[in-house]
């Protein structure tokens, strides 16, 4: 291991926060999914992929990674497009909550939210380049599952519409 990759990588939570810490550590492993792409007009498509959660900067961030569609070389998934990016997630304690950002360097795409607990939920909120609000949330969270919803809201709209979806099973050791 290359000592960037020593450094950057944390065996567990840091101590200082370590119950906050639990909201994003919970998905710490390695994960496959399948992706649901919604269209606007109603059209919806489907792919395979994965996504790998770990700590990282002395357990004060929980970094993933992912990857989807999983198959290298797999042709352009339709309407979200293939994505390979990373989120680091960093908890706030001076604004209770976790600064998000998301990094996807091949679509040139990112993002900054604020994520908090909505109940059993996980919700975090931004918005896009174009002005536009983004809301991703992770739902029907079990020790082996959960749900993840990408939405996009425009400015002048009145409601908020589903992009993506993921479902997402944990990796039997």
């Amino acid at each position: 291991m290359t000592d960037f990759a020593r450094f950057l990588h944390a065996d567990g939570p840091n101590r200082e926060h370590a119950q906050a810490l639990r909201l994003y550590g919970q998905f710490i492993g390695d994960w496959d999914a399948e992706i649901i792409a919604h269209a606007p007009n109603g059209a919806t498509h489907r792919a395979a992929g994965e996504i790998h959660f770990g700590w990282v900067l002395e357990g004060r961030a929980v970094q993933d990674v992912w990857m989807i569609p999983r198959p290298a070389g797999a042709p352009p998934f339709p309407i979200a497009g293939n994505w390979y990016g990373t989120t680091l997630r960093v908890y706030d304690p001076t604004i209770d909550a976790w600064r998000i950002s998301w990094f996807d360097p091949g679509r040139s795409l990112f993002r900054q939210q604020i994520g908090r607990p909505r109940g059993a939920d996980i919700v975090q909120e931004g918005g896009t380049d174009s002005g536009d609000l983004s809301r991703w949330s992770f739902t029907e969270i079990t020790e082996t599952t959960f749900h993840w919803l990408g939405e996009a809201k425009p400015a002048t709209a009145a409601d908020w519409r589903l992009v993506v979806e993921v479902k997402a099973r944990r990796r039997q050791a």
